[in-house]
């Protein structure tokens, strides 16, 4: 099966067609889809959503994804890699989102239980619909400081897109029903701080002995709270390993490992092999 690539931080296409751009494929980036007009099917893995004007999709990295089209339609291609998204979090250039992208990734983590359109809340549809427009034509007409007026509206498109996803994650204010849920909520919209991964902070934050925190979590995730964080933190590796070019220094950093011998440590104890072997075996799966 065909694989894409961006070699680009982000980048926005807009094709009007009467039949698939692309057959069946998977891409190593993150593309929001956009219908500015037309109708047909939109296939996600083994999901088919039927499409229309002003619905936007959402495809994860290594999701395979094509459409069939029924009347001649307008996409809107919108582009982004991990280049784009962890220089929000340096502050670097395109940066401007600071602490948000941390909870973004979060939610693009948590979006495949998503079915079809990702616009839940309609009253953000005529936004997302000017958003757009305008990024296509700051992207086509190349006119002064277009890059850094499309990277504001990227931003603020993410944060609509953030915005509808969140909407049907669990609730933080469901304690007494969903606390086991709410922990793992907490756990991931903190996995780069280590001192809030604690369990004496995690036991404080809801209210739980700390001497109690570990056997409430195992009782109601059949999984113990370190080994969970340790996981989802190898997960994160996984994926930066797999979509970008982060030497294994960065990525321990990042994720709070004491350096990268003991990332690679902990990589192969879970994983079976060492993380520089991994990267290997997952470009050449891509190729």
């Amino acid at each position: 099966m065909h694989v894409q690539n961006l070699f680009q931080p982000f980048e926005v296409r807009f094709v009007k067609v009467d039949e698939c751009p692309v057959k069946a494929h998977k891409n190593t980036f993150i593309e929001l889809v956009y219908i500015l007009e037309g109708k047909g099917i939109y296939h996600i893995d083994e999901h088919q959503f039927k499409y229309g004007p002003e619905n936007l999709f959402l495809t994860m990295p290594m999701h395979m994804h094509f459409t069939e089209v029924s009347e001649t339609t307008s996409f809107v291609f919108i582009r982004f890699n991990n280049i784009y998204l962890n220089a929000q979090k340096a502050q670097k250039s395109y940066s401007n989102l600071g602490d948000w992208i941390e909870k973004l990734e979060y939610i693009f983590h948590n979006s495949n239980h998503l079915q079809g359109c990702i616009l839940r809340n309609m009253s953000d549809k005529p936004l997302v619909r000017a958003v757009i427009k305008a990024i296509v034509i700051e992207y086509q007409s190349q006119q002064t400081m277009h890059k850094e007026l499309v990277q504001q509206l990227l931003n603020t498109l993410l944060m609509v897109v953030a915005r509808n996803i969140s909407l049907h994650l669990p609730e933080k204010s469901k304690v007494t029903q969903n606390t086991s849920l709410d922990i793992i909520h907490y756990i991931h919209l903190n996995i780069y701080n280590s001192e809030k991964l604690k369990a004496e902070s995690i036991a404080s934050r809801f209210h739980i002995s700390l001497n109690y925190i570990s056997e409430f979590f195992k009782k109601h995730t059949n999984e113990n709270l370190q080994q969970y964080i340790i996981n989802y933190k190898l997960a994160l590796v996984e994926i930066r390993l797999t979509h970008s070019d982060m030497r294994l220094n960065e990525i321990a950093s990042e994720l709070g490992f004491t350096d990268d011998s003991h990332l690679t440590k902990m990589f192969k104890k879970y994983k079976g092999i060492p993380p520089s072997e991994y990267r290997r075996s997952t470009a050449v799966t891509a190729q």
